[in-house]
């Protein structure tokens, strides 16, 4: 008897299992209609960032965690490759102020630039000149700008403002500008080239010509001609002071790690954000840097942050030593020269007006100066770039080795044409013996081949009767090269004219 009452008291309790099994369904209601597939949250859904659960829809607590770990990280790495501009101009910033004040210091490489300074892939064939402008307290303030030189304005977003010189309005002969600080509203006299900038910080840089191989002209002229003042103070305006920099190590590479936040969130404290847009100033918010507010993340943040700066520097590598998409290349499948201006956009457009983001982190990453003179030159006048990491194989360039690249005859350069290399870990000219890393036309020593081509050749050592054409690289050391045109003309742009690859030398 014992035994049928505990069969039949099993046999109540399954029943009411049931029972419950149908309730959580709940049942057909007047207004009820079939859901399509895809809308209901399932009970658990394996994902990369494990197992997340719900109870009918609402995520448990373990799953939300997960789920905000995530967004968090993601939204700052997002945020480090939209941004690297600004670290890039703040690092500048730095650097300049540390000779003198905004507005009336200028740098000037008289003897120009080596290897000694760290500043993103410079050239050493011109003359560079650039300062920090600051227009907050000043107002708008007037550039008075000398003759025959490339000069371009850019402000504290890396945005361009204006161009000055030879792609300039005043086409070379020199002018006044006024550039005038955000929203500002008062009268713009007549007589300046006028330049309205979305930050009061700005970064104005010019490079004047060699002159026979002696930068001596170029200096002179702009000692003589450039100065700033504020509009209508000319008269009270400090004396420009013209600092020569040539041969003294100083830096303007912005950071990689942690510190990358610190610096970005200086500059948004700074500046007005408004050039920026919504979408990006909401990025930056979601990660702690918002104007008017302490940027001090937590603990947990702060180690989310520390690994998103390390998995952006890696994209960024990435993007400019190993690109993916064809458009990267000059030659794709065929060679890994590459162009710094990918879409041939200085705003980074493609030709439906969609941004490459990509190109544009990689651009910022690698190089400097944001002008519409970079990519819409006409043929034989401006500059083309090409970039090479790789050598013919695909392995990157390797210090202890001795590579060749060879240009063909008829190099499409009406003015001149060179090598610069740089180092992968900087950006910076490579810092060897020489103190100009690089080879050039422009100098007049490069050796032709009897059939009018070029063997350029990088190495650790000189090949024997070939020290014109070398560039010294360091064992252990990785390294890259820029491929300068100056006045590129159109076999260069239509591709029936193309340098080399890099091929080990045995």
């Amino acid at each position: 008897m014992r035994n049928i009452h505990l069969l039949a008291g099993c046999a109540v309790l399954a029943f009411a299992f049931a029972d419950a099994a149908v309730s959580a369904e709940p049942s057909p209601m007047q207004m009820t209609t079939p859901i399509p597939d895809g809308i209901a949250a399932p009970d658990e859904v394996e994902t990369s960032l494990g197992t997340l659960r719900f109870e009918d829809g609402v995520p448990d607590m373990a799953t939300a965690d997960a789920v905000y770990e995530s967004l968090d990280r993601s939204r700052a790495v997002v945020a480090y490759l939209n941004t690297i501009q600004i670290a890039s101009m703040h690092a500048m910033r730095e650097g300049m102020l540390g000779f003198g004040p905004a507005n009336y210091t200028v740098l000037a490489f008289k003897e120009l630039m080596d290897s000694k300074a760290l500043f993103l892939t410079p050239n050493t064939s011109s003359v560079y000149f650039f300062m920090w402008t600051d227009t907050e307290e000043t107002g708008p303030l007037v550039i008075e700008t000398p003759p025959n030189v490339l000069g371009i304005i850019d402000d504290a977003w890396f945005h361009y403002v204006a161009d000055f010189g030879n792609a300039g309005p005043d086409k070379g002969k020199g002018g006044k500008f006024l550039l005038l600080p955000p929203g500002y509203e008062g009268d713009v006299p007549d007589g300046y080239h006028v330049a309205r900038s979305g930050t009061y910080g700005n970064w104005v840089l010019w490079r004047g010509f060699l002159k026979d191989g002696d930068p001596g002209p170029a200096v002179a002229e702009t000692e003589k001609t450039f100065k700033i003042y504020p509009l209508g103070k000319e008269d009270d305006a400090p004396p420009m002071t013209f600092v020569d920099v040539s041969g003294q190590p100083f830096n303007t590479i912005h950071t990689m790690e942690f510190r990358y936040w610190e610096e970005i969130d200086e500059v948004i404290q700074a500046e007005p954000g408004a050039p920026l847009g919504p979408e990006l100033l909401g990025l930056l918010a979601s990660i702690g840097i918002e104007q008017g507010q302490d940027f001090a993340p937590d603990e947990r943040m702060k180690a989310i942050l520390t690994d998103a700066a390390s998995i952006g520097a890696a994209a960024v590598r990435s993007l400019a030593a190993r690109p993916r998409e064809d458009r990267f290349y000059y030659y794709p499948g065929e060679s890994y020269w590459a162009t710094p201006f990918v879409g041939g956009s200085y705003l980074f457009n493609d030709e439906n007006g969609a941004r490459i983001l990509d190109a544009r982190a990689m651009f910022h990453f690698y190089a400097t100066g944001i002008t519409p003179a970079m990519t819409q030159a006409p043929v034989g006048a401006g500059s083309q770039y090409a970039m090479l990491y790789l050598d013919e194989s695909g392995e990157p360039l390797d210090g202890s080795k001795t590579y060749k690249v060879t240009l063909p005859p008829d190099v499409p350069a009406k003015n001149f044409w060179s090598f610069v290399v740089y180092d992968n870990q900087t950006r910076s000219m490579l810092q060897t013996d020489q103190q100009f890393p690089s080879v050039s036309s422009a100098k007049g020593q490069v050796q032709p081949n009897t059939d009018g081509s070029y063997d350029i050749l990088f190495g650790p050592e000189a090949p024997d009767g070939m020290a014109d054409n070398w560039v010294q690289t360091i064992p252990g050391k990785g390294w890259n090269m820029l491929f300068r045109l100056y006045g590129p003309l159109q076999p260069w742009f239509d591709k029936t004219w193309r340098p080399g690859d890099a091929v080990v030398v045995e």
